[in-house]
């Protein structure tokens, strides 16, 4: 379950806040359209200023210049990248949203060897991994395509738009929120009954006589 208090609705009193829990929770408070439980919009109710903030960073999808195709595709590599279930499944969904082909949408996953890209999709692939995996050291000859592609202001927007989402990952996997909600994977496995107490590093580095 999510690691902070879910608000319920009668405690909601902003009314941002209570005009997207309306307009995206389903009757009986049973999670969103799309599937997901939909806590993420409840947890973040608890601070009012934080909910309006992270809201105020969806307009800007109105109005925009940049091919949304390509914000999405920074979106789901960045949730691909951090590891968040809950963006790579949800901006998934929108790149199905825009007509972008099954095969593609699954192709995200491993680009770098996909095909199916064209020579500006790649670079925003290679944009979206050098931002979250490599904290923005980004090469010379990625930035290059980008530039050679789109404007300035578009290249901010990007910039942005995937920061922005690897943000919003690394928060609902620490919060455990929405499909991210879930075990840690990496944990210790049992030795074998009977093991023991053994030296591995000695065993393998020992003398044999």
């Amino acid at each position: 379950m999510p690691r902070l208090r879910r608000v319920p609705r009668e405690e909601m009193t902003d009314p941002v806040v209570q005009f997207f829990h309306d307009r995206l929770i389903l009757p009986g408070g049973s999670g969103t359209a799309t599937g997901s439980p939909g806590d993420w919009w409840e947890v973040f109710a608890l601070d009012p200023k934080i909910f309006r903030h992270c809201v105020k960073g969806f307009e800007l999808y109105r109005g925009t210049a940049l091919d949304p195709v390509l914000r999405e595709l920074g979106q789901v590599r960045a949730g691909w990248a951090r590891q968040s279930q809950f963006v790579y499944s949800q901006h998934c969904k929108q790149l199905r949203a825009l007509g972008v082909p099954e095969e593609k949408v699954r192709a995200v996953a491993h680009w770098a060897v996909s095909d199916l890209f064209d020579e500006l999709e790649r670079a925003v692939l290679a944009y979206a991994d050098a931002l979250v995996l490599d904290g923005g050291r980004v090469h010379d000859e990625v930035f290059a395509v980008l530039k050679r592609h789109l404007p300035d202001e578009q290249i901010l927007e990007l910039t942005y738009v995937t920061c922005l989402y690897e943000m919003h990952a690394t928060m609902v996997r620490a919060l455990r929120l929405e499909f991210d909600d879930r075990p840690e994977a990496i944990v210790e496995v049992a030795a074998p009954d009977g093991y023991g107490a053994r030296d591995i590093a000695e065993d393998l580095t020992a003398q044999r006589e």
